[in-house]
């Protein structure tokens, strides 16, 4: 009867520090915990805001790849503020014609019916820093689940490029002064586990108002869609 005793108490004294020690590991886990700090992102680039004249030829396309600082506001830490910092590559395909003559750069649109365009397409190399709201059903150790993230990204141009070929001739331009230094606009990243879907809208042209066709400013924006994949 006391072994059988001591058996019960034994094993209380086990199970509770089990428990004790499993409650310790959570809450260690839980300290620390932090969800999606590296991210990459693919996107089809579109220009918006667009006068009738402009349009958009063959695949646009955005590689992005950053950073970001995840700091939960909640117990769960299912909701954070994430700030953070990332590169950006952005092709555009489209009609402007954007030659330099005698040190000025001119912008018209491209009569297709007088030369044969083979390239023409102007690029864009971004640093940036992202700015989220976070919230997702997660925990510190399942690594599939829903999220949804808001935020505000600005950019700063870093460096630019266009290219044009055709059969009236070639140029390749870089460092044109008429894009605008600073880019900034809205995002949105909704997904499960791996696959997100990923979309920014500019609030900004991505040229100055000194860049104009027929006396009248290239108001063009970006909006990127495309996936976004969280690494870690």
């Amino acid at each position: 009867m006391n072994f059988k005793l001591f058996l019960l108490l034994f094993f209380s004294v086990v199970l509770s520090g089990a428990q004790n020690s499993s409650n310790s590991t959570n809450a260690e886990l839980y300290k620390d915990y932090r969800e999606d700090q590296f991210y990459a992102s693919i996107t089809y680039n579109l220009l918006t805001q667009k006068s009738d004249s402009i349009s958009q030829n063959g695949f646009s396309s955005g590689f992005h790849f950053g950073f970001i600082r995840d700091m939960p506001v909640n117990e769960e830490r299912t909701k954070a503020i994430g700030i953070g910092l990332g590169v950006s590559a952005n092709s555009y395909n489209q009609n402007i014609s954007i030659l330099e003559t005698n040190n000025e750069t001119n912008y018209s649109i491209i009569n297709e019916e007088e030369i044969n365009v083979s390239k023409n397409k102007f690029t864009t190399y971004l640093i940036e820093v992202p700015i989220e709201f976070r919230w997702r059903n997660s925990t510190a150790t399942d690594y599939s689940f829903w999220r949804i993230y808001t935020g505000f990204k600005l950019g700063y141009l870093l460096y630019n490029s266009s290219k044009f070929k055709s059969t009236s001739g070639n140029q390749n331009l870089s460092n044109i002064s008429d894009f605008n230094a600073f880019q900034y606009g809205l995002t949105l990243s909704i997904g499960y586990g791996t696959w997100n879907i990923h979309a920014y809208y500019a609030l900004n042209p991505i040229f100055k108002n000194s860049a104009q066709i027929d006396n009248r400013s290239i108001d063009i924006r970006a909006f990127k869609i495309g996936l976004m994949f969280y690494i870690l």
